[in-house]
């Protein structure tokens, strides 16, 4: 990845397509089509995050910029994703905001760009887009190696010697490449490497099950590397069973998550503020449709222009901070647990 700049964004095939009336969509209402944004979101499944929080941001920040918006959710399958992005197409886009599935967004690109539109990669990077906007995955990796090296040291563990277990996400998402890139650059400089690489899929009851299979062999474990929050809750059911703990990571900064932290069966989370990303995607598209030239921070290594949004490790003492920014709300994170949130000043 190369260091972040400002500069112009210049997307390769659809700079024509940036003035309002410049999308190659026929009929008389083409102008009024070319000011909608298309919006097609992942599923519902591997968090929470995409209809609760990224779904209703990037809807409120088109509309309230004074343009149209149509968004749906692949549910998991890139068929449907193509089909929903191909409707969305003959239905007229100014641009497109795309939270890949399966690779099958590259796909979208190609079609859009052959219509003119402009195409926006959310969160999830894919070959063919003019712009991204998402979270650093590798810092975020990076962030949950270091918070397993800090458990390790405060337990006296050395790290060369430690069994930690790495519970990645689904193949098909290139952030959990990055993440697990991210964590395994920090983890492997200090010594660690995977006692068990295990696959989960985004998957907590696939995570319980080859967590468990994992602990069975090996009969113990200092650490698990776990991708995401969901991840981390099968690996904790899979420890609970068997009356073991260890240190676990995660990331999302879901509300299982944040009561797991505070409770110690995990380590750490990462808040990843949604609303910020999704307003920064709306607000690359809303410039899109205006006919200007967003900027940038940087560019990747095949020359896509980015926008990254901050994300934060979130430990006991900092679960305040999701909760400041709208990750969950009070009264469901200390739900049953106020002695935790009275330990941690979690008020």
């Amino acid at each position: 990845m190369r260091h972040p700049k400002r500069f112009p964004f210049v997307a390769a095939a659809a700079v024509a397509a940036f003035a309002l009336t410049g999308c190659a969509v026929q009929g008389s209402d083409a102008g009024a089509r070319s000011t909608r944004a298309c919006i097609v979101l992942p599923d519902t499944t591997s968090s929470p995050r995409w209809e609760g929080s990224d779904r209703p941001a990037l809807e409120r920040a088109v509309k309230d910029a004074g343009f149209q918006v149509v968004s749906d959710n692949a549910e998991g399958d890139s068929s449907a994703f193509l089909r929903i992005a191909s409707e969305m197409i003959d239905g007229g886009c100014g641009v497109m905001i795309l939270a890949d599935v399966g690779g099958a967004a590259a796909q979208v690109a190609i079609d859009a760009h052959a219509r003119g539109i402009p195409v926006v990669a959310y969160d999830r990077p894919f070959t063919g887009a003019d712009f991204l906007v998402s979270f650093d995955y590798e810092r975020i990796g990076a962030l949950q190696g270091q918070s397993i090296l800090d458990g390790l040291s405060a337990a006296g563990v050395d790290p060369g010697l430690a069994v930690v277990d790495f519970v990645g996400g689904d193949d098909d998402d290139p952030t959990a490449a990055l993440t697990r890139q991210g964590a395994v650059g920090v983890l492997a400089a200090a010594g660690v490497s995977p006692s068990a690489d295990l696959p989960a899929a985004w998957d907590a009851a696939k995570a319980a099950e080859t967590v468990g299979t994992s602990l069975d062999l090996l009969g113990r474990v200092d650490a698990i590397w776990a991708a995401n929050d969901t991840n981390a809750a099968g690996a904790i059911q899979a420890l609970d069973a068997r009356g073991m703990r260890a240190i676990v990571t995660g990331q999302d900064a879901t509300l299982a998550g944040l009561r797991s932290v505070l409770l110690g069966t995990q380590a750490s989370t990462v808040l990843k503020p949604y609303s910020a990303e999704a307003k920064t995607a709306a607000q690359v598209a809303v410039t899109i449709l205006f006919g200007e030239t967003p900027e940038s921070d940087g560019e990747l290594d095949d020359g896509t222009p980015y926008v990254y949004v901050h994300a934060s490790l979130i430990t006991p003492e900092r679960v305040s901070e999701a909760i400041d920014a709208g990750a969950a709300s009070l009264a469901d994170v200390c739900a049953g647990i106020e002695d935790a949130c009275s330990r941690y000043h979690v008020a």
